[in-house]
Parts: C-alpha cells; structure tokens; sequence
C-alpha cells in the first residue's frame, strides 16, 4: 500500500497566527510588550530650571566612587537604566560605585525649555558636579554618551578640571570634521549645516519624532531589517522578551526634542567651527578650550560606529594634549555602546573596572590601553570589515560602505580642486566689491562694521582676556563712543590723535572716528609724538588709562577711554581731561548735522607715519585705500567667519590697522587680542581663543617661537601667520615650528600705490606679487648712483631683467590715491605710473624681492649695496637672533656695517664663527657684502617689533675686537683688528661700540 503524503500541522499554523495577532495587538495598544522589569530605584535630590539630579540606590551609604552620566540632548536619561541587570547603573552599582544621571527632561515639556542654549546644558552638568561634591565630599567621575560626552569635555574644560576624577565617554566625536556621520564629506556638510544653524534652527525647535527618525536614517538598513526580524518573530513572545525593552526605547520612549538654539549652536560651533578641535567656544561669556582639560580621560570607540566615528572620537587625543588619554574599543555600532548585551558584558565592567583603578583601589581594566594616533588621517576609523563582521554585512549595506569608502576617496582626489572652487567663491565678490569703488562710493570702516552687525548680531567679535563681544554689542558701543565724541565737539572731517594700546577700546574709537567721518591720527607712544601731532594736524587725543601721562604731556585736550592699569583719571596741569566713560550716550543730543558712516572712497580716513629719508612723514590713507589693504589681504588669507585672528601688532602700523583689523572686518572673522607677547600667553590663548590666524609685525613672534618655555600643543587650530617685515630666519623657524601652516608676507608702500603679498608662502623672504585688484606693478631700470630711470633706445623706460635691482612703480588708476610722484609715459605712451621708492627684483617665476628704499642704500665708494639681502642672509646664520645692516659715513664712502646679536644657551650666548658668516653670505656677491660685521650685546625695536638701526648707525663703526669681523679684498671675512683697521682707513664717525664679553670663533 503506498503511504499518503504528510499534511500539513494546520493547527500549529493556526495557532501561529493567532499568537502573531494577539501580541500585534498588545504591541499596537501599549508600544510593546510588558517585560516585568522594573527600572533601577532613584531619587531625585536636586531639582532646578535646567535639570534634575537623579541618586540611583539612594538605601545604600555611597561612600566609594561617585560617577555622574550625562545625556545626549535628544535622548531620554533613562539611557543609563534600559535593561534591569545589564543596564549602566545597575552594574557601577553592583561594583560599590555611586552613580547619578542628569536629566534634562524634555525641553517641550519644561519651562523655558525651547530656548535653551548649548551653554546652559554645559553649566547645568557643572553645578550638579559641584551639588554632588558639596553632598559627598569626593571628587566625581564624569561620563556622558555621545553629545553627553561632548557635554561632558566641554564640562571639564570649562571647570579646569576641578573637581573631575575623570572623563569617560562613550561614543562621542572630538574632531567632528575629520569623520562626519555615513562618511561625507565636510566640505559639503559645513555649508549646509551653517545654513541650518542661521536659517533654520534659530527659529524651530526639532521635536522627540524627528530625533528618533534622523538616528534611524543614520543607518537605514540595520533599522529596516531589526523592524523586519521583529515581525517575523512577533509570534514568538518569549524570543523578543530579551530585547524587548532595548527596542521601545529605540522605537519609541527614549528620544526628547531638542531646543531650537542649542541645536543651531551645536551646528555653528563644533560643526561648521569645529571648536572642540580649534579651540575658542564660548559658555556664557567664557572662552574655553579642551587643552584645559587636565584629567585622565577614557573614551569608548565603537568599531561599527557611523556616527561617533573613531576618528572623530580618538581627536580628544589631539585636542586634550595635557590629559592621559585612553581608550577601549567595542565591536559595536553608536547604540550598542552603552544599550545591550555587549555593554552589559563589556563597556559597563570596564568603567567600574576604570572608576576603581583610578581612585587607587583596583587594577587597571584589560580592556583598556593607552590611545595613540591614527595612522590613517582621512579616513573615518570604520573599516568595511567591521561593517559587515558587526552586523552590517547585506549586500545592500556592504554596497553602502564600500560607496562611502570611495566617497573618502574621491573626496581625498578633489580636495585641491574644491579648495580652489571654495576659496573662489569667498574671493570673487570681495574683488568684484573692490573693482567696482569709486571716488564716491561710500566705503569705510565704520559702514563695513555697520553692516557686520546687521549680518550676523550675535556672532561673536571681540576676544579678549576671556571676554568676549558679539558684533550687535560692539556696533552699540561704537555708537556710544560717538555720542561721546559728538559730546566733546568732535565733528567729521576733524583729526584726532588716537594713542591707545591694542584692546577693544582702541578698536572702537578707531571705528567711532570712522563712523562720525573724523580723521584718526594714529600716534606711536614710543616715537616723536609732538612731531607727529604737527604732521598730522590734531591738537585732540583719544588716549587710555596707560599713556595718560604722554597724552596730557603733549596735547592741552586729552580723552580717555577704556580700562587699563587705573581708571583713576585726574586732570594735568594746563590740560583738560575728560572721561568719556562718564559719558551717558542716551543723554547726549545728536545733531541735525550727524550722518552715520558718511566716508566716501576718497576722504582721508586715518593718518599714520613713517620715516622716508630719515625724516617722520606723515602716511595718509583714505578709504579706498583702507579698502584695498582690507579686501585683498582677506582674499590673500582666505579669511571667513570661521577664522579667529590674532591682533598682535599696535594700531598705528599699518600691519595692525589695515592688513589686520580692515581684512578681519572684511573676512568677518573673530579678532582676538592679547594684552601682552610672551611664549606662555601666545600658547595658552591660541588654544583658548581657537586662533586660526596669526598677525605679526617684524620680529613681533621672536619672543615666542625662541623662548625655551615655549610649548603649544602641536595640534594647535593656527594655519596662517599674516604681517610684514619677517626676518628670513625666523621665518623659517616659524614654518618649521607650525608645520601645517604658512606665513602670508604683505608689502605695502607708504603711499599705498603698490601692495604686494606671498600668497603662496614658498618661498621665504619674498614679497609675492601684486594682490588682484590692487595696481599692478612693474620694475623699472635704475641707476641708483645716478638717482634715474634708465631708458633704452625706443626713448621708454626699459624694465629690469631677472635678478636686476630695480625701481617699483605702480599704474596709477585713481587719481583720488595718488600722493606720490606720477610719470607718464613711461613704458607705452600715455601711461601713468607712480613712483614708489623702492627697490626691487624680480625672479625668474615673477616673484619680488625687496631690495630696499632708494633713501636706505648704502652708497659705498665702490658702489652700492642693499642692507636687505644682508640681513636676509645674516638672519639664516645659526646661532644668529637678530640682524641689522646699515651705512655709517657720507654718501659715496659709506662703510656697510652689519649688527647681529646671537642667540641664548641658558646662561651664555651662543658662538658665531668666521666660517657660519662666509657660508651664510655665499649666495651674496662679494661687493655685496657688508665691510663690518660685528655682534651687539643688544638691537633696540620699536613698539611695532622692528630692529632699529639708526642708533647704531649714529654710535658710528665697531671698534677692534674679538667680536668684529672685516671684509677682505676677496670678499672673505677675518678678524677685525686695530692693524686691519688702520689699513683700511674707513671714514666715518667716532668708534664708540665696546664689547662686553668675547665670543668663540
């Protein structure tokens, strides 16, 4: 008899169904299945605005290690409890640990919740560690989970670390730009994400929904298909039992809203800023900086982890550099890290494990090592394998990954490419801006303030011993500084001396002067300040607290403003002082006559000064050509909103006021100042200011970079240094110094016809070429003995060759600028062209190398020589600090003479040997090498860092010595003896030069 086929188990199916349906059902009306646990016991022991201040185990003593979590925004505090047994506070606390957890609640629900700010959660974290300290008398262990983390940093920062046993995060990104969420790219993010943070979230708020499906579209696939397993299982009760209470919090119970404005201040300082990186956030007023952050930090890094990416995470290494920095890998995705079975295994354990061996009382966790630097910089930290060995291993999702992979690579290939389309599009419109001015256009700084403050309020503006200003509340004090000023009968067109140290003072009654229409005479306290008033027209000055005394000593009508070493301001004898900070600006009556920001292109806007044939001479600039300087050196730095200037240089040199303050106000960048130059000041507030770009002046950083108490993280946020004057070698040392920055050196003549940068920052020493819409430039023939143009047989002016000195000349395209000596028709006919005064050559790539002024030659009875290239080759001589050369003599049997000081090895100087000098003058023809070098206990500077020859040229030439080296007949150097020196018979004044010590040679 043949057997029937097998039928089919129809009422196992049928009870299938049925049991699908009757727990659909229990899904539908309660979320999800009732688990029966019971979450761990709390009391709440704090409540205020911001939080609450839950106490797990509050029957047990807690008299061992206390931890506080700390939350993500978006998510629910109950993240540390979601499973009975497995959950965080669960096991610190079966590990004698006391864990706390702050909760925010949920900003929708809590008074004034909408309008909370990124800061008030920073400060919030803060005082519950101080409630804690204050109840236990222990220091506290502060963790937080992905932004509860980056709460947790900021935290520890913001306190100095006071109070902070220690750091453990969990997922959380430091250097959010070098791993973005699903590997995109930045480049693409940071715009969209500023737009956002402006537009968007500065007036919506993101709702709990909205949190939950922007985690699940992090990674789509993996959400797809744990809602598709969970069908598939829903008949099987006691199979999804396990997971149940990980799944409705993910799904539904675990995300709270964000506040509109902590969102939009996340995503303008830590995404498009990138300032837990830089540096330079502010929390309620207060500039912070991670390299602050002193205690022992572990951080979790999720190996499968799109969002907290690990190369996001491991950029607490470089941003903490004075922390012990350590970490512990889990195979696990962002979630994973601190919910489910493998955090109940793994992470938890291993921060009681961590909590103990740092309070001494266990050993160090296994699972735990010291972080070290990634060797792969541009990736994200996610390999493919852990993808697809960590549960991410479809073909669709593996498909994904491998996309991502050649994402980084395409972007890595088009890097250049978009950095150039990026830096167009930030540059064309400052040029367009520029070419379009006219000799009516109104332009000046105070209008490019103006409009600042319109842009972007409450962006900040003003850094300053940890102060800080936004641009709505520097606009409001310019006005008041101009009511002050209408007070005192200022009115437009009037000069006023300004005589202040570099603070945000200085910078406002600059702009205020400029938004009345006044001429600001900007006196250097250290120079002839009587000769400087007549030169510049003004009885009036604006002075602070400091040069009171200089102010009063040479004007009969002094106004102060601003603090300063003392705010006791007192009347001098025959002269009228008054404190305009007693000024009330609402009290004051503005005048019909009053026009806000009334500066036409060609009004004169400031005066500053420079010497020209040994005489002070008066510098006038009128807008345009603040305009010039201000645009073009932002375009050449590429400055935006993201940039934090560093103001070094005072406000009377034109690298302060015009390449400095005109580009930043142009690039709309931070400006940051700094009351003093020192190594320990620079570092510390490159750091705490997020200082992305350095001014400089002269030998301005050489106090800094030469210091032996110099130390900066080298992963400090600097990537330009910006000025004039740089001697060569310290250039280099600064380059090599700050390796992942360049040096951006401005030329400017005095009358402003000619600005010259090198942009490209190669090749040290060089001036560049003309900026993009400034005149173009070109080097004429010129006898410099003969003090003429040198024509050739067309009748035009001929131009120099490669490496043929010459004379600049700029094209003369607006009448309104050109204070210098105009010649036409000097290449072609009917052009014009400005005479500049100095000298240059050219290379063979068209670069421009200063030679010089014509009044600074150093005429020889040889011929001439240049005293730049000395000092550009003596400057590069090891063991040499500071180099000066000059002429001593009448014109025509001048002696070149060249100072150099060395350098300090603790407590003596370094040598200086005949064989450093040939070597570092071999570039330089013989003839061109000074007669005299010899080495000076000290080279005086100005106040704007620049060596000063002219006292040592009056002190006349070197005596004899052991320090004093000659030129021979064949260009080689020896011992400057009394015998050498008779047989030379130079002419020149009295030696009076001594050496007060011997150096090896």
């Amino acid at each position: 008899m043949v057997g029937l086929p097998g039928l089919p188990d129809i009422s196992g199916a049928v009870e299938r169904v049925v049991a699908t349906a009757q727990n659909g059902l229990e899904v539908l009306r309660f979320g999800g299945f009732d688990t029966g646990t019971e979450p761990a016991p709390f009391t709440v022991v704090e409540t205020e605005k911001m939080f609450r201040l839950r106490r797990y185990f509050p029957d047990t003593p807690g008299d061992g290690p206390q931890i506080v979590l700390v939350p993500p925004m978006m998510v629910s505090a109950n993240v540390y409890d979601v499973t009975e047994h497995n959950g965080a506070v669960s096991i610190l606390h079966r590990n004698g640990i006391t864990p706390w957890v702050i909760d925010f609640g949920s900003p929708d629900s809590e008074e004034g919740g909408m309008e909370r700010t990124l800061a008030d959660h920073v400060v919030a974290v803060s005082r519950a560690i101080d409630l804690i300290i204050e109840g236990t008398g222990r220091d506290v262990h502060l963790g937080g989970y992905s932004q509860g983390g980056m709460f947790a940093y900021q935290t520890a920062a913001y306190r100095r670390s006071k109070g902070i046993a220690s750091l453990v995060t969990f997922g959380s990104p430091v250097d959010v730009l070098a791993a973005l969420p699903l590997g995109l790219p930045a480049d693409l993010v940071v715009p969209g994400a500023e737009l956002l943070a402006d537009k968007v979230f500065s007036r919506l708020w993101v709702p709990g929904w909205m949190a939950r499906t922007g985690f699940q579209l992090a990674d789509p696939v993996k959400t797809a298909r744990s809602r598709i397993d969970f069908l598939r299982r829903l008949h099987d009760r006691d199979a999804l039992l396990p997971r149940e209470d990980q799944r409705r919090f993910i799904e539904v119970e675990g995300w709270v809203a964000w506040s509109g404005p902590a969102v939009a201040e996340l995503l303008r300082q830590f995404v498009v800023h990138n300032r837990m990186m830089s540096g330079g956030f502010v929390i309620h007023g207060d500039l912070v900086s991670l390299t602050e952050i002193t205690c022992p930090v572990l951080a979790f890094v999720g190996e499968a982890d799109d969002i907290g990416q690990p190369l996001a995470v491991r950029g607490i290494l470089r941003a903490a550099p004075s922390a012990s920095v350590f970490e512990s890998r889990v195979p696990v995705g962002h979630f994973g890290l601190v919910v489910g079975s493998t955090a109940g295994a793994h992470t938890w354990p291993t921060t009681a494990e961590w909590v103990l061996w740092r309070d001494g009382t266990g050993e160090k966790p296994p699972l735990v090592e010291e972080m070290h630097e990634t060797q792969d910089p541009h990736g994200s930290g996610v390999s493919l394998s852990s993808r697809i060995t960590h549960g991410l291993g479809s073909v669709a999702d593996a498909g994904a990954g491998v996309s991502r992979e050649l994402i980084g690579m395409a972007n890595s290939l088009q890097r250049t490419s978009r950095a150039i389309a990026q830096e167009s599009v930030r540059t064309v419109p400052r040029l367009l801006r520029l070419g379009q001015i006219q000799t009516g256009t109104r332009i000046s700084l105070g209008k490019l303030m103006s409009e600042n403050s319109k842009r972007t309020p409450d962006k900040e503006l003003f850094l300053f011993e940890n102060r800080v200003l936004t641009h709505a509340q520097v606009n409001t004090r310019i006005d008041n500084v101009v009511a002050g000023l209408i007070q005192c009968d200022i009115r437009p067109g009037v000069h006023i001396g300004v005589m202040m140290d570099t603070r945000p003072s200085a910078l406002v009654v600059v702009a205020a002067l400029s938004r009345l229409g006044a001429v600001a005479v900007m006196l250097a306290p250290d120079g002839d300040v009587a000769e400087m008033m007549r030169l510049g027209n003004c009885s009036v000055v604006v002075t602070d607290p400091n040069h009171l005394d200089i102010a009063t000593k040479h004007s009969d009508r002094v106004l102060v403003l601003g603090g300063g070493d003392s705010r006791a301001i007192t009347s001098a004898d025959g002269a009228s002082v008054v404190d305009m900070e007693q000024i009330d600006p609402d009290a004051v009556r503005i005048p019909s006559w009053y026009r806000r920001d009334p500066g036409l292109a060609g009004d004169l806007a400031f005066i500053l000064f420079n010497r020209a044939r040994g005489k002070l001479a008066p510098w006038p600039v009128t807008n345009h050509r603040f305009a010039i300087s201000a645009f073009g050196a932002a375009s050449a730095a590429g400055l935006t909103d993201r940039d934090t200037v560093y103001c070094l240089p005072p406000l009377h040199h034109a690298s302060g006021l015009l390449t400095t303050l005109g580009a930043t106000v142009v690039g709309r960048s931070r400006i940051a100042l700094s009351a003093r130059i020192d190594a320990e000041t620079f570092a510390a507030e490159v750091q705490r200011y997020g200082v992305t770009v350095v001014s400089y002046t002269w030998t301005m950083l050489r106090d800094v970079i030469r210091s032996e108490d110099f130390r900066i993280n080298q992963y400090n946020p600097i990537r330009l240094f910006m000025g004039s004057g740089m001697p060569s070698g310290l250039w280099a040392e600064v380059v090599e110094g700050f390796p992942r920055a360049r040096v951006l050196e401005f030329f400017a003549t005095a009358d402003g016809s000619a600005i010259l940068a090198n942009v490209s920052g190669d090749k040290i020493g060089s001036m560049g070429q003309a900026l993009p819409e400034t005149n173009p430039v070109e080097v004429a023939a010129y006898d410099v003995t003969a003090d003429r143009l040198i024509v050739d047989d067309s009748g035009f002016v001929r131009r120099t060759g490669v490496d043929e000195v010459g004379l600049l000349l700029a094209r003369a395209r607006h009448r309104f600028d050109a204070s210098s000596t105009v010649l036409r028709d000097v290449f072609v006919p009917r052009d014009r062209w400005e005479v500049t005064g100095n000298l240059f050559k050219r290379d063979a790539n068209g670069e421009l190398w200063f030679q010089g002024s014509v009044a600074g030659v150093i005429r020889t009875s040889t011929g001439p020589i240049y005293a730049p290239p000395i000092e550009f080759a003596l400057s590069q001589v090891r063991g040499v600090d500071q180099v000066v050369a000059y002429g001593v003599g009448d014109p025509g049997r001048q002696v070149a003479v060249a100072a150099v000081t060395t350098r300090q090895l603790g407590e003596r100087s370094e040598s200086l040997t005949i064989t450093a000098l040939r070597i570092g003058l071999g570039g330089l023809p013989a003839e061109q090498r000074p007669h005299l070098i010899w080495v000076a206990d000290e080279i005086g500077v100005s106040d704007s860092y620049r060596p000063i020859a002219a006292t040592l040229a009056r002190r006349g030439l070197p005596r004899p010595g052991a320090r004093v080296w000659y030129r021979d007949a064949a260009g080689r150097y020896r011992r400057y003896t009394r015998t050498a020196a008779a047989e030379a018979n130079w002419v020149g004044p009295s030696p009076t030069h001594t050496e007060s010590s011997e150096v090896g040679g």
